[in-house]
């Protein structure tokens, strides 16, 4: 029986391709987005397999309402996978940019993975994947919202997953941490290395999920990073 799998945030880079690499595998996807004539262009692309929503997840009921209408299409969910979030965002004050990235990369992101995590409960088995990043790993003095956001991401799915071990629960927590990664987010940035191809991640990526690794490195080099950050004296990090 094909996986059904809910990819938030499938209008571009890494969530975008992960629907794509589901298809192939002939997974039935549900992705959603702001833009929905991406969405539109991507159910042309993989036809029937593709099932989408429109969703701002930062409108938390709708969100959850357009959740369980997208689960209902697929005729139930076995993997949701986390991955609306964003980096920067046009704004007249610093204040109000780092309240909508904290917005949207933290209070919808636990809005939805409680109401996944509910569903699988009820379910009896399931698998929530959260999208983190290298950057979980320090504070970046040029990204602190964004950086702090992924880290809670990162240290909130750990809890729910000894939460899951000591209440023997069947629901497997992945954190995906990529590096740099080709995408809209990272265009145009300056001082990236080791920046991976979209569709290499992905494929590394859906490997570790179909495989329900707790983490999650892609590419793959970016392992031998995030050793090193945990290895480094905090003294020298807030040096960086």
């Amino acid at each position: 029986m094909s996986k059904k799998i809910v990819i938030i945030g499938a209008t571009s880079g890494i969530g975008e391709e992960l629907a794509r690499q589901c298809v192939d595998k002939e997974y039935h996807v549900g992705g959603t987005g702001r833009r929905v004539e991406r969405l539109e262009a991507l159910k042309k692309e993989l036809g029937n397999y593709f099932a989408y929503t429109g969703m701002d997840v930062t409108r938390f009921e709708e969100a959850k309402r357009q959740l369980h209408k997208l689960i209902d299409e697929l005729g139930g969910m076995d993997i949701i996978v986390l991955n609306a979030g964003i980096s920067n965002y046009p704004s007249s004050s610093i204040t109000a940019m780092e309240q909508k990235i904290i917005d949207v990369n933290v209070s919808g992101f636990v809005q939805l993975f409680g109401e996944a995590f509910q569903y699988f409960r009820n379910q009896g088995h399931g698998q929530i994947v959260g999208i983190s990043s290298i950057a979980s790993l320090f504070g970046a003095s040029r990204a602190a919202p964004y950086s702090s956001s992924k880290a809670f991401i990162s240290t909130y799915m750990q809890a729910y997953r000894q939460r899951c071990n000591k209440i023997n629960e069947e629901i497997t927590i992945t954190d995906v941490k990529p590096g740099f990664v080709k995408s809209e987010m990272t265009e145009g940035k300056k001082g990236m290395f080791w920046v991976g191809e979209t569709d290499k991640a992905v494929k590394q990526m859906l490997k570790d999920i179909e495989n329900k690794k707790s983490y999650s490195y892609v590419t793959r080099r970016w392992r031998f990073v995030a050793w090193l950050l945990k290895l480094t004296p905090n003294w020298v990090l807030d040096r960086l």
